[in-house]
């Protein structure tokens, strides 16, 4: 009868194995693995054979063609960044059984005595550096399997770029084996260290780099900012705006016509497991954005350079759109963002002419979506007066739309 199991070695080499682990070896007629995992089974009386990430293919085929008992060894736990995901994409899944064992991450968090439950995990293989750090810099705990090109010292060289060096790092290096070592050091450190090619690298946050921290509430004072003469959403108006937008942790917003980045900055509190995109055109302006992206140290939000609705094809589907400008090209963008957005997703747009709320209104009406428009009026007080006089801003219409 056929079958297909996937089989993770442990830490410990052969002792690492269960029982029914060697019963399910000894009774399989194909052993496939990497060439380290197979030589734990020098008697094996099957073929064994050889994979590595250039010949996976042609272990599928043979798992197709294989009318017996099949066995695939693999590292730890095969479907936490192993061969298993791999397989159950190209095979019918009930034809595979999974028996999982101990990662080499949870035994290096073992070994240095840290719970690893509040943890992120990322793997970089296949993966840009920079895809990379922006994951560890949204977390306080991660833990990185590392490759040759994306080293920890490479990785450091990228966290020390940011301002992000305040964490505490654990270089664990040939895990399980006799060349096992685990080195503690910090952030900078990395940069002095050659690590072993087997590695997993843990990142623990000690502290914030930046000494001028900024507490994580709605409303930041509008000259925190570096922005263009006027062109922010103001602090009152901010507020309303992430409101309206009901936010929870781990959506994805697009922010169209970002500006100042004002909205994704304080939207970035506010999804703590999220994705943001701020998407802007102006050259001037995406400079001023990552002067206060890195001012304000936010770990989620990505700056997309570019004129909305061109450059968002590639970005993942939102749940949330905030559009705080269109250059002129209101209803392509709104068509764009109705292709993306789920049923019961949330458009909000800030307009400060009547012909933008018209025409954003027209096309809500005609698309089938719940509307809603609040018009803010702000007044302050002047600041710097003998007199308390107030100082009044043009209103905004602030206009929520609902996908039903």
């Amino acid at each position: 009868m056929k079958s297909i199991h996937v089989i993770g070695a442990g830490i410990a080499g052969h002792e690492g194995f269960t029982p029914q682990a060697l019963e399910l070896i000894n009774q399989s007629e194909l052993l496939f693995g990497a060439e380290r995992l197979l030589a734990l089974f020098p008697d094996y009386s099957g073929e064994q054979f050889t994979i590595d990430d250039q010949n996976l293919g042609n272990m599928v085929s043979q798992l197709e063609d294989c009318s017996g008992r099949a066995v695939v060894l693999a590292s730890g736990d095969p479907l936490f960044f192993g061969v298993g995901r791999y397989l159950l994409r190209n095979l019918p899944e009930e034809l595979i059984e999974f028996l999982p064992n101990v990662t080499s991450v949870q035994y290096a968090f073992a070994k240095i005595r840290e719970p690893w439950d509040d943890a992120i995990f990322v793997s970089v293989h296949g993966r840009a550096l920079k895809d990379v750090v922006d994951r560890i810099v949204a977390n306080d705990k991660a833990a990185v399997l590392t490759d040759e090109i994306n080293t920890p010292g490479m990785i450091g060289r990228e966290l020390l770029s940011r301002r992000r060096g305040g964490y505490k790092a654990y270089l664990c290096e040939n895990l399980g084996t006799e060349e096992e070592k685990i080195r503690v050091t910090d952030v900078k450190g990395l940069l002095e260290l050659e690590a072993a090619a087997l590695n997993v690298l843990l990142l623990i946050k000690q502290y914030e780099d930046d000494a001028h921290q900024y507490v994580p509430t709605l409303g930041i004072p509008d000259d925190e900012f570096v922005s263009i003469k006027k062109l922010i959403t103001k602090e009152e108006v901010r507020v309303v705006t992430l409101a309206k937008l009901k936010l929870r942790h781990d959506m994805c917003l697009w922010d169209i016509g970002a500006g100042s980045g004002s909205i994704c900055i304080e939207a970035d509190h506010l999804l703590p497991n999220g994705r943001i995109f701020a998407i802007e055109r102006n050259e001037e302006s995406c400079q001023f954005i990552r002067q206060n992206l890195e001012k304000f140290n936010t770990r989620n939000v990505a700056l997309i350079e570019g004129g909305a609705p061109d450059c968002l094809e590639e970005l993942p589907d939102p749940d949330r759109v905030f559009i705080g400008g269109s250059g002129g090209r209101l209803w392509d963008i709104l068509h764009e963002v109705d292709q993306r957005l789920a049923t019961g997703g949330r458009i909000v747009l800030n307009a400060i002419t009547l012909d933008t709320l018209t025409a954003a209104n027209e096309y809500f009406g005609n698309a089938g979506y719940q509307v809603e428009v609040v018009t803010v009026n702000i007044a302050r007080t002047r600041p710097h007066s003998n007199y308390k006089m107030f100082e009044a801003y043009d209103p905004v219409y602030i206009l929520t739309a609902v996908k039903e």
